[in-house]
């Protein structure tokens, strides 16, 4: 019986790169970057190779817009709420002594938060950006994407560029992988980072 494409291709990683060694210790592993950069693809594929959640941002947002408890409220409350969501995630999931991948937008001082929570419980938090750096593939991957997550807006290139001036540039440790090169060579750069 022929393996499944996705299960074929986490079977290629863990022979690349030893999951134990990858892994041996709880981790929570951060990708962050603008839209359409590869994040959810990333943190998917790293998901399924350890066996870790991916909690993914969007998705979390998509759930609760329909209520309609967002309505009006202001961005920066908005990241507040998904922030102590994806905390409390986190928070869970460190008790339980297990891994997590998070797919979100994450500042300096969010990361420092999460990384005094890891240590908190003898984890470690990895940090990985991910940016596009020819600007003619990244508005390329915006205009022919849809995500169909329930609840939640596709997003456009102005939306792109309203993020870019909104978010600060990040000053704490961290891997940079970019879209450019194809999303097996970025799994496989972010397993060896996590290996070390």
């Amino acid at each position: 019986m022929p393996i499944p494409r996705r299960a074929a291709r986490a079977h290629g990683y863990r022979e690349s790169v030893s999951i134990a060694s990858v892994w041996d210790q709880p981790t929570i592993l951060v990708i962050t970057g603008l839209p359409g950069t590869g994040k959810s693809t990333l943190a998917d594929s790293i998901a399924r190779v350890v066996g870790a959640p991916a909690f993914s941002v969007d998705w979390i947002l998509g759930a609760i817009a329909p209520s309609g408890v967002m309505d009006g409220v202001e961005r920066r409350v908005v990241r507040g709420l998904y922030e102590r969501l994806l905390g409390s995630l986190l928070t869970r999931q460190l008790m339980l002594g297990q891994s997590a991948v998070l797919d979100c937008i994450a500042t300096d001082d969010t990361i420092e938060d999460w990384s005094a929570l890891a240590h908190q419980y003898n984890a470690r938090l990895v940090m990985v950006e991910c940016v596009c750096s020819d600007e003619t593939v990244h508005r390329s991957r915006i205009e022919g994407r849809t995500r169909n997550i329930p609840g939640w807006h596709e997003i456009d290139w102005n939306h792109v560029e309203f993020m870019r001036n909104e978010l600060q540039p990040l000053h704490v440790p961290h891997l940079t992988v970019d879209a450019i090169d194809s999303a097996d060579t970025n799994v496989r750069t972010v397993l060896r980072h996590t290996a070390h």
